[in-house]
């Protein structure tokens, strides 16, 4: 698979990588045996990049994929972890102390002695721009604990705030078909400044497969049925803020859009990796079937008119609510 590199890592990594919160929770179950396979199956399918966090399962998934590397030791697996979501969201919360008891706990889970990637975990908009955390982060670099950071956001605005440092390697942020904003300002300003692009929520949470109707239900556990109001956390990473209903209409637009022979899931991935700017695409997935399609979408040649039928797509069914929004 082809790689890109991650920003200021300097590390390759593929350009479609897989995102690991399915297997800690919050999609519901996935067994140990069923998501050691996952990672096996992206491995072998030419995935070089997980994504993880402290916060996914309570630790569950990090743990997972130190068990998959314990018994895969040639596998050459660039992790991303994140941190900062284990306490409260209070902006005071986030000191070299604790970031210290945070990595050394990702360190212990994921059975290394220097993190690859640590992530803010989307945290609370002043932290994007104090001088104190990102002299935390850069002591933790010192210190070996960590190999570089980055952050997760919310917004466009804290994603500008970010790569604005010296020091950050790599920006994540929600972006696919029916979120655009950061091709506007983010996207640019990265490929500037030499930082890296994790492009999370692909697929949003699955509307851009184009197997749900407005009647699809999902478990309790399933943060598509208890998040679809924000309650439990930024309610743009669940079918990335868009309303169920129009999302299954735009997901319908977006298939027809395509050739015979393409599937609304490979094409969505794939038309996020061709952004001038990105750098990974992590589509989740929940057993081996679903590792091998995403990963088969790095391949995938898009149609000439797919862009611009994005576009018309989202200035149909989303701009006016969601451009201003993230």
């Amino acid at each position: 698979m082809l790689q890109r590199t991650l920003g200021r890592t300097g590390r390759p990594v593929s350009i479609v990588g897989l995102g690991t919160w399915q297997l800690g929770a919050d999609w519901g179950d996935v067994d140990e045996h069923a998501a050691l396979d996952v990672l096996s199956a992206a491995v072998e399918s030419g995935v070089t990049f997980f994504d993880t966090a402290d916060v996914y399962g309570d630790g569950r998934s990090e743990t997972l994929i130190g068990t998959f590397r314990r018994e895969n030791p040639n596998a050459d697996v660039f992790v991303a972890t994140k941190m900062g979501r284990r306490g409260p969201q209070d902006p005071d919360e986030f000191t070299l102390a604790n970031f210290r008891a945070w990595t050394d706990r990702s360190r212990k889970n994921l059975g290394v002695d220097t993190l690859d990637l640590v992530q803010l975990h989307c945290p609370p908009t002043p932290v994007f721009s104090n001088d104190a955390v990102y002299d935390a982060l850069d002591t933790l670099v010192a210190e070996g604990a960590i190999a570089a950071y980055g952050v997760s956001v919310e917004t466009a605005d804290e994603a500008l705030a970010a790569i604005a440092r010296p020091g950050t390697a790599s920006v994540q942020i929600v972006f696919n078909a029916f979120r655009l904003k950061p091709i506007d300002l983010v996207l640019p300003a990265a490929r500037e400044a030499g930082v890296g692009i994790i492009a999370r929520v692909p697929l949003a949470s699955g509307l851009l497969s184009g197997r749900y109707t407005k009647d699809t239900t999902f478990s309790a556990d399933d943060h598509r049925t208890y998040n679809r109001d924000g309650s439990a956390f930024d309610v743009g990473e669940t079918f990335s803020g868009v309303d169920f209903g129009t999302g299954v209409e735009a997901a319908q637009a977006f298939a027809a859009a395509l050739p015979e022979g393409i599937s609304p899931t490979a094409a969505a991935i794939a038309w996020v990796a061709a952004q001038d700017g990105v750098t990974s695409v992590i589509p989740g997935a929940r057993n081996r079937a679903q590792a091998e399609s995403n990963a088969s979408a790095a391949s995938l040649e898009l149609p000439a008119d797919l862009d611009a039928n994005v576009h018309e797509i989202y200035d149909r069914f989303f701009r006016q609510t969601v451009h201003a929004r993230w």
